[in-house]
């Protein structure tokens, strides 16, 4: 990597990543997964003023990692950036509650300019045999219709909004379109909506400049003790760029965002407490 940690912080991070508990852990916990939706610049993340993600791409889904409940500061930097003192989006303040499940979104808004949104993801229980379908629309375009089967399924979504579905558990071809219409801005594309898990699809990119795609997180579980935190799965499933149809896991940016933010609790309290 372009840009090291100290020592110190490493060994803070290794101490707080052995604390981190299992997946379906107790509910004393928040997770949290990050999403890079801004298309064109590669960025590092600092989570109260530490590097947490060096060059972080777009379309990078990372997580979900177990915090302490908290706020947490995070600032987006372009990647040869020294620090955290000029921004390219940020600093914003992630305030995260024991027992409930977070994205944190960087995309562009309604008018192109990056910007970031929270995101509280629902992991209440579902029936036996559907599941969750949770569709965001975090791209520089107007509001859509998402179709499944030529028909609008979810109505006129702007952006930084959401709508959610329980469906039975199956595969949906799905598109999505202008408000009104059904010429395809992206897709079509597979979406599987498995039973017991929440599937949150983002569209992200720019209408404009041609480059929207879409994103897959799923939270599965749900079909069992509410009372426990369920995990997240992130990957990136599917885009509309020619030729791109690539599937992957990013384990190695959740695990460096586990070793760092871990740091940062350790290391960074005292001088976040003075900024609350």
């Amino acid at each position: 990597m372009r840009k090291t940690l100290l020592g110190g912080i490493a060994a803070g991070a290794l101490v707080a990543l052995a604390g981190i508990a299992p997946a379906h852990a107790a509910d004393d916990v928040a997770q949290l997964s990050v999403l890079h939706g801004v298309p064109g610049l590669t960025v590092d993340v600092y989570v109260n003023n530490a590097l947490t993600l060096d060059d972080f791409a777009p379309g990078d889904l990372a997580g979900p990692l177990e915090l302490a409940p908290g706020t947490y500061t995070v600032a987006i930097t372009a990647s040869d950036a020294a620090d955290a003192s000029a921004p390219a989006i940020g600093p914003i303040d992630l305030p995260l509650e024991a027992g409930k499940n977070y994205t944190a979104a960087a995309h562009l808004d309604t008018a192109g300019e990056p910007t970031a949104t929270l995101f509280t993801n629902d992991i209440s229980t579902i029936g036996a045999g559907d599941g969750r379908l949770t569709v965001r629309h975090v791209a520089a375009a107007p509001a859509v219709d998402v179709l499944a089967g030529g028909t609008a399924v979810i109505t006129n979504l702007a952006n930084p909004n959401e709508q959610m579905l329980t469906l039975p558990a199956g595969t949906v071809s799905a598109t999505v379109a202008a408000t009104g219409t059904t010429d395809p801005v992206i897709g079509p594309a597979d979406v599987n909506v498995a039973e017991g898990t929440n599937t949150i699809v983002y569209a992200w990119g720019s209408l404009e400049d041609g480059n929207l795609a879409l994103a897959v997180q799923t939270i599965d579980g749900l079909h069992s003790n509410p009372g426990s935190v369920p995990a997240g799965n992130a990957g990136l499933a599917a885009t509309n760029q020619p030729g791109d149809d690539a599937a992957w896991w990013f384990g190695g940016g959740a695990l460096a965002l586990v070793l760092v933010i871990g740091a940062a609790a350790v290391y960074g309290t005292r001088r976040v407490e003075g900024r609350h």
